[in-house]
């Protein structure tokens, strides 16, 4: 049923749930990630999803896709974790303007050590929802990021 005036739409007011529970979240667990393991929570997301790759390398540009940055940053954070021995950069074989990002040992051992972190964290968070809750979120999530994948970048 339409809402009587769009401030009152229920997407809205499903889509500020959504933002807050996020926001809260992201800033309990990338503190504690920060304080417990000494990794930004992006550096984590950015290693997380290299070791996950095959050959354990992304492009510049699937990596900023991924992590929702543009190329450039992506670029400028990729340079940090570099100057920090976790990442590297990898010439592409085929393609002399493609670069990869690559996950280094030194990016494997503060993985770990984060993953150990952040997974305890988690559990903390969700504690009390069992695994058919989850089950139904990780499903609700798949369809709302599948869905965010379809729009355009800019309206």
């Amino acid at each position: 049923m339409p809402s009587a005036t769009p401030i009152d739409d229920p997407l809205i007011t499903t889509f500020g749930r959504l933002v807050e529970a996020y926001s809260r979240l992201e800033q309990w667990l990338g503190s504690a990630m920060e304080s417990e393991a000494g990794l930004p929570h992006v550096w984590f997301e950015v290693l997380i999803r290299l070791a996950r790759s095959e050959g354990e390398q992304l492009t510049m540009s699937v990596l900023a896709d991924q992590i929702v940055l543009t190329t450039s940053g992506v670029t400028r954070l990729v340079d940090r974790m570099q100057a920090a021995g976790y990442v590297e950069r990898r010439p592409c074989p085929t393609d002399r303007r493609v670069s990869y990002a690559g996950i280094t040992a030194a990016g494997h051992d503060i993985l770990d050590q984060a993953a150990t972190v952040h997974a305890r964290n988690l559990r903390k968070a969700f504690d009390g929802f069992g695994a058919q809750d989850l089950a139904a979120l990780d499903g609700m999530l798949d369809r709302v990021r599948e869905a965010a994948s379809r729009l355009p970048r800019k309206p």
